[in-house]
């Protein structure tokens, strides 16, 4: 949605802008109806298995590739072993338009990029997308996104209930980090020198999505990523 915004973007860090109120109620609709036909094309939610044996709280669908801690497949390797969903070209598109909002704001989201050039968005070919189900009572430990070989952004997208994102540094799963309120609609997008940063949801906000979404209890995020991977 490039253009104005009802709410000023806030850059957290360099590299990293939060976009309040990105998508409008529509958008948002609309992005949760073709998220349920996504997850039901791809055989569902799921919840993955650590390699340490437990399982996580959040559930995932994945499009494009198949990621499972910590790698990425084309089939579904740690489930029945079915090819993987197509990478949506709408989220493509979307991602697309969400880095050239990123770049016009801070010209680092995109590595080695300069104002008025980093804002072309063919620099930006996203190939996979997480979509992340938080129902009651889960949340995501902190952790840097390292499987994609691609320095390229990682555009996230939130629905439904509002969600506490804590987003840290490269240097480790500590301080210092900033925690920022992520409501429905909003987008926030890193690359750049924040590309590596740790960063988790340690609460979702119960209650404070609208119904009418259709997200039900809990809160949908998907992240969108370029992996660099062949094939």
């Amino acid at each position: 949605m490039t253009g104005l915004f009802e709410r000023e973007p806030v850059v957290v860090a360099p590299g990293a802008v939060h976009f309040p109120g990105w998508l409008d109620g529509d958008g948002q609709r609309a992005l949760v109806g073709s998220c349920r036909t996504w997850s039901d094309g791809a055989g569902g939610f799921r919840s993955p298995r650590m390699p340490g044996g437990g399982t996580m709280s959040v559930q995932i669908t994945c499009l494009g590739w198949h990621w499972y801690p910590y790698r990425y497949s084309r089939t579904v390797d740690d489930g029945d072993g079915r090819p993987v969903a197509a990478f949506p070209d709408q989220l493509g598109d979307l991602g697309r338009r969400a880095v050239a909002d990123a770049c016009a704001v801070d010209a680092t989201v995109l590595v080695g990029g300069e104002r008025g050039v980093v804002g072309r968005t063919e620099r930006y070919e996203p190939d996979v997308a997480l979509v992340n189900r938080y129902g009651p009572g889960a949340r995501m430990g902190m952790h840097a996104d390292r499987e994609e070989l691609s320095p390229a952004p990682v555009v996230s997208l939130s629905l439904g209930d509002t969600g506490v994102f804590r987003f840290g540094n490269a240097a480790g799963r500590g301080r210092p980090w900033t925690d920022v309120e992520l409501e429905s609609g909003d987008l926030f997008v890193f690359g750049g020198p924040s590309r590596r940063a740790f960063h988790g949801v340690p609460k979702v906000v119960a209650g404070t999505g609208d119904p009418s979404l259709g997200v039900g209890s809990g809160r949908l995020n998907i992240t969108v990523r370029q992996t660099g991977l062949p094939g």
